[in-house]
């Protein structure tokens, strides 16, 4: 899953998503005060456009220029709130401490040895800030339905809880109903949730 790959899949059709934020996000965040949120894999930008719009400062990662382009295109409202920066964050680290928010929905993050990734998007979370980190539920993947991706590959919010340490506090570690239908073609009827926060220094 390269660059070259998510562009040919965003070139391959005018929109991809809904244009509205996931509704796990928007449950989570709407009580957190504004600050400094990382929005990783933001594909079109509906995630990052609603952040900014509630008054938070954004950087919005993601591997494909195609969808860097359209996000900052249809969100035009949000310049100057939201930085739209190409990048693979599984081999060039956000900087540490730096976000109140780190949010990854549905964002496909391979285990590796070491798990430098994993270990550069929880240092990213600044002391007192939050993680927000969301998949689809493993039990909604039919067994047919992507011959060339295996789940099990990649981390899964409980696995991301483990690495977790006693300067966090989990929040919410749980499987629920999605609140929108699932993307055509799927059957994603749940979605799975890791939300923990860094204890503030003291």
């Amino acid at each position: 899953m390269d660059a070259q790959h998510w562009d040919e899949m965003y070139s391959s059709r005018e929109q991809v998503f809904s244009g509205n934020p996931n509704g796990v996000l928007v449950a989570e965040v709407t009580d957190l005060p504004p600050g400094r949120a990382l929005d990783v894999g933001c594909g079109e930008g509906a995630d990052a456009a609603w952040l900014a719009r509630r008054g938070w400062q954004v950087t919005a990662v993601d591997i494909s220029e195609v969808a860097l382009r359209r996000a900052a295109a249809t969100a035009p409202d949000v310049d100057g709130r939201v930085a739209w920066k190409q990048g693979d964050l599984t081999t060039s680290p956000p900087p540490a401490g730096a976000f109140d928010l780190v949010s990854s929905h549905y964002f496909p993050l391979m285990r590796a040895p070491g798990h430098a990734a994993l270990h550069g998007l929880l240092a990213a979370v600044a002391p007192g800030g939050t993680l927000l980190f969301v998949t689809h539920a493993l039990a909604d993947f039919a067994a047919h339905e992507h011959e060339d991706f295996d789940p099990a590959d990649y981390y899964q919010p409980d696995e991301v809880a483990q690495f977790l340490d006693a300067g966090w506090d989990v929040v919410v570690n749980e499987t629920r109903p999605r609140t929108a239908p699932p993307p055509p073609g799927t059957h994603h009827m749940n979605d799975t949730v890791l939300r923990a926060r860094r204890r503030p220094v003291s």
